[in-house]
């Protein structure tokens, strides 16, 4: 049968979608039942140094108010807090908090799962050729982890 590129992309954004959807799942049952993936790249960016709504903007490709928005639910649940720098008083920053590095810790976790899964659905041989042809695509760092812009199911937050 042959194929498209349009359907190679859509195969490998399905693999993601599949992935990322019963990484939020198993989040849930486990007790995060208000989390969706954007929180987890904002999260990541938090950590690798967007300490505030504009920064927080720029590295997830979205407006700063829909950043805002983010930070807010993130706070609300927990995730986040904001705090004053200690060089500039004036200035507000986020870090992430304990429940929110172990939000992530959980995620990564389920995610090893995930992929134990799929190695017993394909075979270890086949998922191994599988990373390393993507690897040889796309390279071993396909995509920063707090640059998501596209990828939200639903809108912010």
């Amino acid at each position: 049968m042959s194929r498209s590129g349009a359907d190679l992309a859509l195969l490998l954004l399905g693999g993601f979608r599949s992935l990322a959807d019963a990484a939020t799942a198993e989040l849930a049952r486990r007790g995060y039942e208000d989390v969706r993936p954007v929180h987890d790249f904002a999260m990541r960016a938090i950590t690798a140094g967007a300490d505030n709504a504009s920064e927080l903007g720029r590295r997830l490709s979205v407006s700063k108010q829909a950043a805002a928005k983010t930070i807010t639910v993130l706070q609300e649940r927990g995730y986040v807090t904001q705090g004053t720098d200690p060089l500039d008083r004036r200035r507000k920053r986020l870090s992430v908090t304990p429940r929110g590095h172990e939000l992530l810790r959980q995620g990564e976790a389920i995610f090893d799962e995930l992929r134990e899964q799929w190695k017993a659905r394909i075979g270890s041989d086949e998922l191994a050729a599988l990373e390393a042809h993507l690897r040889t695509l796309v390279g071993a760092r396909p995509v920063r982890l707090d640059a998501p812009g596209w990828v939200p199911k639903e809108g912010l937050p």
